[in-house]
Formats: structure tokens, C-alpha cells, sequence
């Protein structure tokens, strides 16, 4: 991750101080914001925002729907900011003065922050926006078209390489430096300004009588500024040769800079040192020494770049490359920074500006603004700061007990046998048709299997009627077709249904009566147990499977050959009935390619539930056999249903609960999940008889269990000013605990964007987990428990205890534990 990267989300603050955080944020890029008054959802945003080496501000938005407008902050200060909008998902509409547009997902929009714009995000969006710096020539571009919405044309051409451009950005976001940004700053630039000067020829083409106006002779200044653009590296470009591209005179080009008060000469010298000094603060280039670099830009004496980037920048190209880190890497550094002198410039007059074809000026008429209108242009301005202002001092939360307001309920009992009927297999969805309606209060008695059970059918589904029903797979088809949430028909990887893309098998969903987006739904575990072999050598036995497998911790850091390898140990569970049993190993086996009953060699454990040839494999008894595990039974993944249209990959876990893997969701612990769709659309799956924090081989002991719940709906009514009101997150509780999970991303449905099923995989870190889970107790015992914010740090650092969850699952967790005995200690 990118050091100098800030993500920020609105989940990791109290509801009453998200709003002011929310806005303090967008504040980095010269934004404001604005919430509907009929949102009844919560606000929600989240973003990461980074300063390129040049001082130009990237953020990368995703949020509920609101408003965002000009900043009354940012009129006044600078006139060669562009602030860049590229919709990546959402809708709504974008207006500029009187002028308004539809704005669709892929536009890209460019915005004067000191004229009055409005953007109606109309639903949950994603965007990537830029506050560009140094950007005097775009920004003159803008100024002098015929209409104040700069729309980018992203169909074709440059504007649409602009986009593809904006759209790579946010993929890699993450893993930008500023150095990065910097250079992708002078490229988006370019590419900008040739997206904004195809569209300015488009527009003057029909003004045959125009020959001299001042939007001609713009447009003309454009395209040869484009010319210089594309031919700044070599060091033989000439006004002739850019005048015989671009079909003008060399005389007329001349008098186009001279209405900037500069030449030819100047500005390509000014555009090459602006390249090098940019240059010089890539730490990537750091291996090119300085000489190399102004000939890169088509300077041919080394002393005379040397004396002309001084007089530009006051300082030499050599300083400039020494301090260019330091200044990047201030923020890193502990206690107060040595103070510097601050930068100052002479201001700038103020160019008029043009408002359509009205306020077309000739030159001869209107010299002196002509020249204002193209010095501005052509001007560059010196860098200011931009710093997030501290968050301000906060009063107490008053205390709040969320148990108080449960009510007590006549409950029905309920049970769902497991059955090709009663699961779904390594998906989540909110169009998956109920197996049961219960009541609020009502309980509710569910079979689960593990998906690693074909591991050893023997012990763990032969005579198991509903276990037999849900593995059967014959070269005619498969009782559960679908396993993940890939394409149907396996087109990717060609593995099978669903590619593996989620491997659990989960029973459900439960749709609970009355349940609505914005309740939290109490899961009370009751019981488990675990599930009987049915084959009569193994009655009264129960087994597990523990594969150490190629999404592992362990997977490339192994000491001995073979390398790598994936290994399965078979575990059976002494005295399951009792309450304090050991599972002890019976066997292991290293993986070898399994053929299908498709026909499909599966050289790795890359898709669900796939039949084990116990011929083709070399079984290893005796293995740890001085060892014997206590046993914790618990539900890898308990969840609701996600708040997408598509169908959800089981692994990683988010806000809606899911593979969370932690094992302290046993019996007697409650989770309470934020509901997202009508009726919460409960499902559980993934058993396991035990696992250790962070389920570091990949797997637990996978043993199918029956669980005993009970399902208790909290309506947001009625939980209004408690900390259940603003749950958006899974919340696990126990007897004597409170357990906090923080994930890598809180969201990553909604912080990842599309690709998120996908890029959750690639950009999980502990970092991030951990910070999520600060950041989340800090909230809890801010919003629960009525501390301020110092209290609550001070208490975090010496009494609760956090532990990695696991890091196998895409979305890396951390937990949090909070004692409750803290608080039984009233004055």
C-alpha cells in the first residue's frame, strides 16, 4: 500500500460525528456535501485519498447517495485548479450555474471549483476525483468554451483513453506512491487537454467567419500545444515543424504565445523543466542521473538546464531531487518538522471570463484581455499546501445499554434438515427462496455439512441420506449444480457451476417476518452438535477434515519437498457426545490430481466438493498421535443477505457476517448483523468441531454440525439511540466478552466496487484489518459504554486484547476482545 495512502470510512465513527467527518474529508478536494432530507438509510462513505508529488489531491469515493458542491473554501484562492469527476458507478445529475446534465456511470465531467456546481448523486455511487494542480492550461480551456459543463467525450480518441486512464487509477489505487500519481498527473493532463481540444475544433469547424476571434485563435493555441505535448523529447522541435503539422504559419504561431506574454521558445523550455523537475522527484528514476534526465527531455546542454531550472524554481535540479523525498515522506515523521520559509508569488490578475458565443472578443479590439485570457494559460502558479484540519473535540456519548430494550417472546421451534432441497453451496444471495418464515423470538434447529466431507465419504456421508443427497455427483449431473458464484456454466476456469468462486455449504436463507433494511437481527446460539457417521463400521463417530491447502498462509513458505503440496488430515472426534472431548488424527494423505465424474482433473483443491479416489492416494496413519485437540465447536460462516443484485462469493467475509472464522461463535454466544434485505435472509454453514486464531493452513477441523438458534429481530424503532442503532457490522457477544471483528475492508462490496469479489483477494492486509478493528472498538466503547475518545484509546491500549482471525479468507480479519468485567465496577 502506498505510504502516503489515507482511507477513510464513515464506519468507524459514532453517528452523531459522521457527517462532520464525512465532510472534513471531502474538504481534501476542494469539496462540500449535502445529505438528502429523505434519505432514511444511514450515511455512508468511505474513501482514500492521496497527494501526488506535485500536490495534486487523488480520491477515490464511494458513499450512500447525497450531494456534493463547490467548496465556499476554495473560491477566491487559485484560478489553475481543474477538479476532475469520473463516475465509476451510481447515477444522478451534474449541474454548473443554470446549466445541468444527466450523469451516467463512465462520465467524466471537469469542474471549476470557484464557479457554482452541484452534483445529485442520486444512488450509491463510486468515483474517482482529482484536484489538479498546475493545471493553468486546462482550466483556460474550460473557461473559454461555449458552455460552463465540460463534459469529456469518452467514446473515442483521447477523452476516451482519459477514462480507461481514470478507471486503471482506481483499480491500482492502493498501490500508487506519489511519485506514481505524479507522472500519471502529467499524462492525465495531456491526455485532458487533447480530449478538450478535439472538442474545441468539433465546435469552431462551423464558424467559417471567425477566422480571428479569440475562441479561434484558443482553439488554434490548443492544438499546437498538443503538437509541442507529443514532440517535447526531442530536442530538434522547431516552430516550423509544428507550424507545418498543424498547417498555420510560423508568424501566426508566434503571435498566439506572444498574446501570453511569452514565445515559442519560453514555453517549450517552461513545459521541459516542468517534466524534469517531475522527473527528479520519481524515486523510480532515481537510477538516471540528472544529465540523463534533461536530455530525456530534449535539453542538449546539462549546465544550461542546470541555470534555467534555477531561475524557475529557485532552487538547482540537484537540491530539488535531494529534498523531493523528505517533503513527500514529512507526514511519516514523529514530533514537529523544521518550519520553512513560506513560498511566496505574485498574484495573478484575474481573466475575464467567456460565456458563449456572446462573449467572443477580437484581438485588435480587446488586446489587453486578450493577453490576460492567454497568460492565464500559459502561467504557472506555486504549489500550496493541503492538509486535512483536525478532527475537533467531541463531548461524551451518553451510555447506552442495548440488551435493555429486548423483549421477552413465546418462540416456535423450527428445524431444517439438510437436503439438496435446504442449501445453496458458496453463495450468498438476496434472490434465494426462503426454506422457512419465523417469527421474531421464534427457534430454530439446522443441519449443516461441511463441503470437505467427499474428503473421506466413507466416514462422512456414506448412509447419510441428506448428506448423500446434497454430494451426489455422477457423470448425468450434480444434485447442487451450482458451487460458488462464478458463471453457470464454468466459462472462466472451466472447473464446473459456479467455478468454486465461494466453496460453503450454507443452509437457508431463513426469512424472518417484519425484518427490514436498517434492523439487526440477534442470532442466540443455543446449542451444537456434532453430526454422526452413518456407515455402520463408524456409528456413533464423528469425523472432520483439515486440508492444508493452496490458499494457505503456509502455501509458499514450506521447508521440505515435496514443494509446494497440499495435505488432508482426516480427524475423528472422541466422545462427541461429552462435554469436554478431544479430536484426535486418524490419517493424512497429500493431495494428488482428482478426476471428476465430469471428466475435469482437479490437479489442486480448486473446486467444492470433489469426489476423493482413496486408490490414488498414499494415506499415512500414525500421524500426531501424541496430540489431542479440545474441541470448539462453532459456525465458520453465520450471515444475512448481502444488499447485491448479483450472487456473492462465500469467502470472504463483510458487513452482512459471512466466513468470519471466528471461533468464539460458539455455543452461548450471540452475533448480531445489520439487516440489509427484507425478511435478513439468515444462513449458516461451515462448520467446524475446532480451529486456532488465523486458521493459518486454510481450513479448520470441517465437521458438520447441528445448531440450535434463536432468531430475535430488533427493530430500528426500538433500538433508536443505542449502540445497535448504528451496527454496521458483525457484533459478537458472550457470557463474559465482547468480541469486536475488523476486517481488512469493512464493506469491500461497496469499497471495492465492481471488481471487489475479485480485487478483495489481491488487496487484503493485517494493516488494514487491525486499523479496522481500532477503529471499530473505539467506536463501540465510544457510542456503548459513554467514553470519550481519550478514555476510550486508553482503555483499548491497556485492557483489550486484539487476535488475527484469520488470513485466508480475502477479507483478513482481526478481533478485538473486551472483557465485560471492565464495566462491573459502578461508583
Amino acid at each position: 500500500m502506498a505510504d502516503n495512502l489515507n482511507r477513510f470510512s464513515t464506519d468507524a465513527f459514532p453517528g452523531e460525528l459522521r457527517a462532520a467527518a464525512w465532510l472534513q474529508t471531502l474538504g481534501r478536494i476542494g469539496v462540500a456535501c449535502d445529505f438528502p432530507a429523505t434519505e432514511r438509510a444511514p450515511l455512508h462513505g468511505c474513501a482514500s485519498v492521496s497527494v501526488s508529488s506535485r500536490s495534486s489531491v487523488f480520491a477515490k469515493l464511494h458513499g450512500s447517495p447525497q450531494i456534493l458542491h463547490s467548496s465556499q473554501d476554495a473560491v477566491g484562492k487559485r484560478n489553475d485548479v481543474v477538479l476532475i469527476l469520473a463516475l465509476l458507478e451510481g447515477h444522478g445529475q451534474v449541474s454548473v450555474g443554470p446549466e445541468s446534465a444527466r450523469l451516467l456511470a463512465g462520465d467524466i465531467f471537469l469542474l471549476n471549483p470557484q464557479q457554482d456546481w452541484r452534483l445529485d448523486l442520486q444512488t450509491a455511487f463510486t468515483a474517482i476525483m482529482v484536484e489538479l494542480k498546475e493545471a493553468g492550461f486546462l482550466a483556460r480551456l474550460m473557461r473559454t468554451g461555449s458552455s460552463d459543463l465540460n463534459k469529456v467525450v469518452t467514446n473515442f480518441g483521447a477523452g476516451g483513453i482519459s477514462a480507461d486512464f481514470l478507471y486503471s487509477i482506481g483499480e491500482h489505487f492502493d498501490g500508487l506512491s506519489p511519485e506514481d500519481l505524479g507522472q500519471m498527473e502529467a499524462s492525465l493532463t495531456s491526455l485532458l487537454i487533447a480530449g478538450m481540444a478535439r472538442h474545441g475544433d468539433a465546435e469552431e469547424s462551423g464558424d467559417s467567419d471567425a477566422e480571428h476571434s479569440t475562441s479561434v485563435q484558443l482553439g488554434h493555441l490548443r492544438r499546437v500545444c498538443r503538437s509541442i505535448e507529443n514532440r517535447l523529447t526531442d530536442p530538434d522541435v522547431s516552430i516550423g515543424e509544428i507550424a507545418r503539422i498543424e498547417n498555420l504559419s510560423a508568424r501566426y504561431i508566434q503571435k498566439l504565445f506572444a498574446g501570453g506574454d511569452t514565445t515559442f521558445g519560453e514555453y517549450v523550455k517552461k513545459r521541459r523543466l516542468d517534466r524534469c523537475r517531475n522527473d527528479l522527484a520519481n524515486s523510480a528514476l532515481k537510477h538516471l542521473t540528472i544529465c540523463e534526465l534533461c536530455f530525456r527531455w530534449g535539453f542538449n546542454d546539462a549546465a544550461n538546464f542546470s541555470r534555467a531550472f534555477n531561475l524557475e524554481f529557485g532552487i538547482s535540479p540537484k537540491a530539488y531531487r535531494a529534498t523531493a523525498g523528505k517533503q513527500i515522506a514529512l507526514h511519516l515523521q514523529r514530533g514537529r518538522p523544521a518550519s520553512n520559509a513560506a513560498v511566496t508569488s505574485e498574484k495573478r490578475r484575474n481573466s475575464r471570463k467567456v460565456h458563449g458565443a456572446a462573449s467572443v472578443v477580437h484581438i485588435v479590439a480587446e488586446k489587453d484581455g486578450l493577453r490576460d485570457q492567454f497568460a492565464s494559460i500559459l502561467s504557472e502558479i506555486a504549489d500550496y499546501d493541503v492538509a486535512l484540519l483536525p478532527v475537533a473535540e467531541h463531548g461524551n456519548l451518553p451510555a447506552n445499554d442495548e440488551h435493555s430494550s429486548l423483549n421477552s417472546v413465546q418462540s416456535k421451534h423450527h428445524y431444517i434438515p439438510v437436503s439438496d432441497k435446504t442449501v445453496h453451496w458458496g453463495y450468498f444471495s438476496q434472490t434465494i427462496k426462503p426454506v422457512v418464515t419465523v417469527h421474531s423470538g421464534d427457534c430454530v434447529t439446522i443441519e449443516t455439512l461441511t463441503q470437505h466431507a467427499y474428503d473421506d465419504y466413507e466416514r462422512m456421508i456414506k448412509g447419510d441420506p441428506g448428506a448423500e443427497s446434497v454430494f451426489h455427483w455422477d457423470a448425468k449431473g450434480k444434485s447442487v449444480d451450482r458451487r460458488g458464484s462464478g458463471p453457470i456454466d464454468g466459462s472462466i476456469y472451466g472447473r464446473g457451476a459456479g467455478e468454486g468462486f465461494g466453496v460453503h455449504i450454507c443452509t437457508g436463507p431463513v426469512y424472518v417476518q417484519d425484518a427490514e433494511p436498517g434492523d439487526v437481527l440477534e442470532i442466540r446460539i443455543l446449542d451444537i452438535q456434532t453430526r454422526p457417521a452413518a456407515a455402520e463400521e463408524y456409528i456413533g463417530k464423528s469425523f472432520g477434515s483439515n486440508a492444508a491447502s493452496w490458499w494457505g498462509f503456509h502455501y509458499h513458505d514450506l521447508l521440505t519437498e515435496p514443494k509446494p503440496r497440499e495435505v488432508v488430515t482426516i480427524y475423528e472426534i472422541e466422545h462427541p457426545t461429552h462435554e469436554h472431548c478431544c479430536a484426535k488424527a486418524v490419517y493424512n494423505f497429500r493431495w494428488t490430481p482428482q478426476t471428476d465424474p465430469f471428466g475435469v482433473r482437479h490437479d489442486t483443491i480448486d473446486y467444492p466438493g470433489i469426489p476423493v479416489n482413496h486408490s490414488s492416494i498414499v494415506k499415512n496413519y500414525g500421524v500426531l498421535k501424541n496430540a489431542r485437540i479440545p474441541i470448539r465447536p462453532h459456525f465458520g460462516v453465520m450471515a444475512v443477505a448481502p444488499l447485491l443484485d448479483d450472487e456473492v462469493d462465500s469467502v470472504p467475509p463483510g458487513s452482512f457476517g459471512g466466513n468470519l472464522d471466528n471461533w468464539r461463535a460458539a455455543k452461548g454466544a450471540t452475533l448480531f448483523l445489520p439487516v440489509a434485505v427484507p425478511g435478513a435472509l439468515f444462513s449458516v454453514g461451515d462448520p467446524h468441531a475446532s480451529q486456532g486464531d488465523s486458521e493459518l493452513c486454510g481450513t479448520a477441523i470441517e465437521c458438520s454440525l447441528t445448531g440450535e438458534f434463536q432468531l430475535v429481530l430488533h427493530k430500528k424503532k426500538d433500538i433508536a439511540g443505542t449502540f445497535l442503532d448504528e451496527l454496521d457490522h458483525p457484533f459478537l457477544e458472550s457470557e463474559t466478552e465482547w468480541v469486536i471483528q475488523g476486517l481488512s475492508y469493512a464493506n469491500h462490496l461497496v469499497e471495492l466496487g465492481a471488481n471487489a469479489q475479485a480485487d478483495i483477494y489481491k488487496k487484503a492486509s493485517l494493516d488494514m484489518a487491525m486499523r479496522d478493528a481500532f477503529r471499530k472498538t473505539r467506536r463501540y466503547l465510544m457510542t456503548a459504554h459513554g467514553l470519550n475518545e481519550d478514555e476510550a484509546i486508553s482503555l483499548i491500549s491497556v485492557a483489550v486484547d486484539f487476535g488475527i482471525t484469520q488470513v485466508v479468507n480475502g477479507n483478513w480479519g482481526v478481533h478485538a476482545i473486551i472483557k465485560k468485567c471492565i464495566f462491573d465496577h459502578p461508583e
